[in-house]
């Protein structure tokens, strides 16, 4: 049967931010579905809530596993949210996980401090937009430069998302999954701080460090992300 592809977002962003992974897949037959958590993209106007996110992604999986085995990838919070999901003690239907830019427990300094940081752009002119796009056109290419806020920025549901992070087990959910798990990092990405412990918690996993890459690893180098995608849809094609 063909694998099936489901990718999960990060914070502020949406589907859109997949656009080069999901042209990619879909050149190549496979079929893939980029969902929209509450409060993103085409569900701006919804509150944002773990309860409501895990229901997106477990509708995705689950229609997704009708036709075939699920490769479930989140990036950032997306990565953290299907880590949690994956590992469930109900064993949901996913074949293999890739986990993006998410080697960080959202806990403690850490999160205060990037809530601080979210919050100090909300209250520029503009929340801070000119900045973002300025930092995107500096560090993305051209072909995926826009992706990221094309479907709007997520900026009301930011804070309450961060704050709900903080109750993942991810240790415990990490300990639980028995399927094939890819973690890719970029070698400059912030949320490394945990790498080490996860690769302890999940020892059969395998990382991939993208060299001369930041956190935005999929749309910086949209070319070495779809062969780690290609990489993990043959090792389920093959299992």
């Amino acid at each position: 049967m063909t694998v099936q592809v489901v990718l999960v977002h990060g914070i502020r962003t949406s589907a859109t931010m997949w656009r080069a992974q999901v042209a990619y897949l879909r050149e190549r037959g496979i079929p893939v579905t980029a969902v929209d958590l509450p409060g993103h993209g085409s569900r701006l106007g919804e509150t944002f809530s773990l309860e409501g996110a895990f229901a997106a992604i477990d509708s995705a999986v689950r229609a997704a596993a009708e036709h075939g085995p699920v490769l479930l990838v989140g990036h950032s919070m997306g990565g953290l949210l299907t880590i949690e999901y994956a590992g469930a003690a109900d064993a949901p239907p996913v074949a293999g996980l890739v986990a993006a830019s998410c080697t960080a427990i959202p806990r403690g300094v850490g999160l205060a401090a990037y809530r601080m940081i979210a919050r100090g752009f909300d209250a520029l002119p503009g929340r801070g937009i000119k900045i973002t796009k300025y930092m995107l056109g500096k560090t993305l290419p051209a072909e995926t430069r826009d992706d990221f806020g094309a479907g709007g920025y997520a900026f009301d549901a930011q804070d309450a998302a961060m704050a709900s992070l903080s109750v993942l087990d991810l240790l415990t959910a990490l300990r639980r999954i028995r399927v094939p798990v890819w973690f890719v990092n970029g070698q400059y990405d912030q949320l490394r701080i945990n790498e080490r412990l996860f690769r302890k918690v999940a020892p059969d996993a395998e990382l991939i460090v993208v060299p001369r890459t930041t956190h935005l690893v999929s749309a910086m180098r949209p070319e070495v992300f779809n062969a780690v995608l290609n990489l993990a849809i043959t090792t389920i094609e093959q299992d």
